[in-house]
């Protein structure tokens, strides 16, 4: 049996910035929350920490950051994927030579490669390092999906441990899980689709929800897992709207709008993404203090 990373909720943590780059402060403090309500992975340098926009040294300084305000109680997961694949094993390199605990690679985006070129591109960068991979697919943002065979090619590889599947097709993911069985561990990366991954064999989510109900996506996932099933599905039913005022404008647009709300300084994304609008906001807010 692989390695499991993680089981329950793992979150894809914002990163905080100012004018002269991340505030590590504020970020070492949402981290601490996140373990004080029980998340059970963290993920750094993801799509919603606003990685492309971020410097290498930015990243050291936020992967070593949270590794060391971790001290070992959660996984420190680190998203290092690129659509250049030496920069990806550089990345992937340096994550290890950090103290992360595993990786998270998103397919190549632009390139548009094949399912060939994705395992090849893969099998590099596990070869590279010894730490747990997680695949990441997300092919609304990269414009590459990672089909099921592919999948199974790649659950070959013995570090290569799970996948975060965000692709929102169900069909998919079940074929996923019945050709790779324990081979290739499932993540949901939908916030709004978590209980129906797990129905079909899924350890978890990688959460954009969980930056500000830590303790609420824990428990959900937590009582699917231990068969409270109709506990789990309401609690999911109940999430819905928070997750959709989450996902209104481009992710991590809301979510630090919304980290804002709850009392961090987490200032605004940087250019391209923009500020959520107020109309936006007012809403967000209203679902905020609901849940």
């Amino acid at each position: 049996m692989k390695k499991i990373l993680f089981k329950g909720c793992g979150t894809a943590i914002a990163t905080p910035f100012t004018d002269n780059g991340v505030n590590l402060k504020e970020f070492e403090k949402l981290v601490e929350f996140q373990i004080q309500n029980n998340v059970d992975a963290i993920i750094v340098c993801g799509t919603t920490g606003e990685s492309s926009t971020m410097t290498e040294d930015e990243k050291k300084d936020l992967i070593t950051c949270a590794v060391k305000t971790s001290a070992k109680r959660v996984p420190i997961i680190v998203g290092t994927g690129s659509n250049n694949t030496k920069q990806a094993i550089k990345n992937s390199i340096l994550a290890e030579q950090l103290g992360a605990d595993g990786l998270l690679v998103v397919t190549p985006y632009y390139n548009k490669c094949t399912q060939a070129g994705l395992i090849e591109h893969y099998k590099a960068i596990a070869s590279s390092v010894s730490l747990p991979i997680i695949l990441y697919s997300v092919s609304s943002r990269t414009g590459v999906n990672i089909e099921p065979k592919t999948c199974l090619e790649l659950s070959k590889v013995d570090n290569i441990v799970a996948i975060k599947e965000a692709s929102g097709n169900i069909s998919q993911i079940a074929e996923i899980s019945r050709l790779c069985g324990d081979n290739l561990y499932i993540y949901s990366g939908n916030d709004d689709q978590t209980i129906p991954i797990l129905s079909l064999g899924g350890l978890g989510v990688i959460s954009v929800l969980s930056n500000v109900k830590p303790k609420f996506v824990h428990e959900m996932v937590s009582n699917y897992l231990d068969g409270n099933i109709e506990k789990a599905r309401d609690m999911q039913l109940e999430s819905i709207p928070l997750i959709k005022a989450l996902f209104c404008e481009t992710n991590p647009i809301p979510v630090k709008a919304a980290l804002n709300m709850i009392g961090y300084d987490f200032g605004i994304p940087r250019l391209p993404l923009t500020e959520m609008t107020e109309k936006n906001k007012e809403m967000l807010n209203n679902l905020l203090l609901k849940l």
